[in-house]
C-alpha cells in the first residue's frame, strides 16, 4: 500500500513508521488514522519489532482541528469508535513488542498513541500533554486507560484535569514512559533498543505482552496459572534451545523469530 501521511521502513526486521505531516506538526486526519492501523498490521506481520515516531519537530500534536469541517455537526463518538479505536487496537495489539520515540511534542490524542506502544523512549526536550480540558473535552484515544495504569490515579488525574506540559523528564520519572535520553543520543537510543528486540526471542515477548497486561484483572493464582502456560510454551520452542546453548557455550544467541 502506497501512503501518503505516514511512511513505512521495514530492514533488518525492524518496522520504523513515522508520522508525516511535518508542516501540521503531525496532527491526525482520518486519512492518517487509517493509514496508521494498517501499516501498524503491516508491520506486525513483516517484522520483528515496530518503532511509531515522528517527522519534524513534532511526534504528534493530535486531533488536526482544521480537518473538522463542520465541528457543530461532529459526532465525537463515532469517530473515537471507528476511527480512533483500530487505530490504537492495531497498536496495541501488534504481536511484536512496539517503540514509540517521542521526539518532540505529543499533545492530545498523540500523546496517548505514543502510550499505546509497549515501552516509549522521548528526547529530553520532547513533551507530553493531556490538553482536551483546553477545549472541554476528556482525555480520549485511551488516555484515561494509558495514564492511570501507567503512573497511577493521582497523577493521572492532574494531568487530565489541569492540562500541563508534562515533561520526557518527568514523565521518566513519574513511571508514564521508559526513559528521556538527552537529544544528541535520542537516534542512537531507540534504534539500538529496537535493534536488540529486533534480534530477541519474538515468542517469549509476545507471552511477556500477555502476561504483565493480563496481571491488572487476574488474581494471583489466575496470574500463576498464566505464567505457567507461557512458560510451558516457550520451554518447548527453538528460541529456549539455543537461549540456553548460546548460555553454556558462553556465545550470543541466534533466535530464529518467526
Amino acid at each position: 500500500m502506497d501512503y501518503e501521511t505516514i511512511s513505512l521502513e521495514i530492514a533488518d526486521d525492524v518496522a520504523v513508521l513515522t508520522l508525516d505531516r511535518a508542516d501540521k506538526m503531525n496532527a491526525l486526519n482520518a486519512q492518517m488514522r487509517a493509514e496508521i492501523a494498517h501499516a501498524a498490521t503491516e508491520a506486525g506481520k513483516n517484522a520483528r519489532v515496530l518503532v511509531l515516531t515522528g517527522a519534524g519537530r513534532a511526534f504528534c500534536s493530535g486531533q488536526d482541528l482544521s480537518d473538522r469541517a463542520n465541528a457543530d455537526n461532529l459526532d465525537l463518538e463515532r469517530t473515537l469508535r471507528d476511527e480512533y479505536a483500530p487505530m490504537l487496537r492495531a497498536i496495541f495489539d501488534c504481536p511484536v513488542p512496539t517503540i514509540s520515540a517521542v521526539n518532540g511534542a505529543a499533545a492530545g490524542a498523540g500523546a496517548n498513541i505514543a502510550l499505546a506502544a509497549d515501552v516509549v523512549i522521548a528526547s529530553e526536550s520532547a513533551y507530553f500533554l493531556q490538553a482536551f480540558t483546553r477545549i472541554g473535552l476528556i482525555p480520549d484515544a485511551g488516555g484515561t486507560y494509558w495514564l492511570t495504569r501507567n503512573m497511577g490515579s493521582a497523577k493521572a488525574m492532574g494531568a487530565a484535569l489541569f492540562a500541563d506540559k508534562i515533561s520526557a523528564r518527568q514523565a521518566d520519572d513519574w513511571g508514564m514512559i521508559w526513559e528521556a535520553v538527552p537529544d544528541a543520543e535520542f537516534d542512537a537510543v531507540w534504534r539500538a533498543r529496537a535493534a536488540h528486540l529486533a534480534k530477541g526471542p519474538t515468542l517469549a515477548y509476545a507471552h511477556v505482552k500477555q502476561a504483565i497486561r493480563g496481571s491488572w484483572d487476574n488474581s494471583l493464582d489466575d496470574q500463576l496459572a498464566l505464567e505457567g502456560r507461557a512458560q510451558g510454551a516457550c520451554g518447548q520452542s527453538r528460541d529456549f534451545k539455543e537461549g540456553v546453548l548460546a548460555f553454556l557455550e558462553k556465545r550470543p544467541p541466534k533466535y530464529e523469530g518467526r
